[in-house]
């Protein structure tokens, strides 16, 4: 198909750089970012924008929410030309060092979903791209944004996540969390598992930034916790990625 069935956009209508959003009210807020944007597609939770940075064309389309609706994203946007990807959202904190209103630049992550199960045993890591990790350390440290970089975890279960005691598996869920924390996790999440994977797949470029909204593990164990729900910093060290892949790609 030339016009892809669920993000409504063909060729020629993405560039080769795409954000990725969970929330499709997002879209409209990284094109802000963009020169010349332009309002391409808008079906389900798709909602696609491409503009210009560094005069190169890039694109945001959103996701929704978790790693099936990520995955058709991600593989419908390769089917029309698009090679690098970029994941910007929240996530909440695990690891103490981690506080709300941190960047948190996702270098690999936990599994603990299904959608890249088809796509690869579990054996197979589900680790971000090099040079895209590279450009948002450099973004982060650039913008003097206060930033971690480590392993997250993916999940399927907002609520498995954050009521665990009211689910039948309860034990599994507390046992795994329990690990995630002594292997030093920094936050939950729950696309760039399946992304990553996916992206591996295809053979396409994948990376992650996290806005912290807030640390459930720094609340239990009494110590301040920030609450933020604005992506602004996130999103700016994303845009500022895209530049320096462009720049570096253009380099090459």
């Amino acid at each position: 198909m030339a016009k892809q069935y669920h993000i409504a956009c063909e060729p020629g209508d993405v560039g080769k750089y795409v954000i990725l959003p969970g929330d499709p009210g997002r879209s409209e807020k990284i094109a802000k970012h963009f020169q010349d944007a332009k309002l391409v597609a808008h079906n389900r939770e798709y909602v696609t924008y491409t503009g210009y940075l560094a005069g190169e064309k890039v694109s945001v389309t959103s996701t929704g929410i978790g790693g099936p609706s990520s995955a058709i994203a991600i593989e419908e946007l390769a089917a029309i030309g698009a090679d690098t990807f970029l994941r910007v959202g929240t996530s909440g904190g695990i690891h103490l060092d981690v506080m709300g209103g941190d960047c948190v630049i996702a270098t690999g992550a936990v599994r603990q979903e299904g959608t890249s199960r088809e796509y690869a045993p579990l054996m197979f890591p589900a680790v971000a791209d090099f040079a895209v990790t590279t450009a948002l350390v450099n973004a982060a440290k650039e913008l003097g944004t206060r930033w971690h970089a480590g392993v997250v975890q993916a999940k399927d279960s907002f609520y498995g996540q954050h009521s665990p005691a009211r689910m039948p598996v309860a034990d599994e869920l507390n046992f795994y969390w329990e690990a995630w924390k002594r292997l030093g996790v920094l936050v939950s999440e729950m696309e760039s598992a399946p992304l990553y994977v996916v992206a591996a797949a295809l053979g396409v470029r994948c990376g992650s930034v996290f806005n912290v909204v807030w640390n459930q593990e720094r609340a239990a164990a009494g110590l301040s916790n920030p609450e933020c729900h604005d992506v602004e910093q996130a999103i700016r060290v994303g845009v500022r990625a895209i530049e320096l892949l462009i720049a570096e790609d253009k380099a090459k």
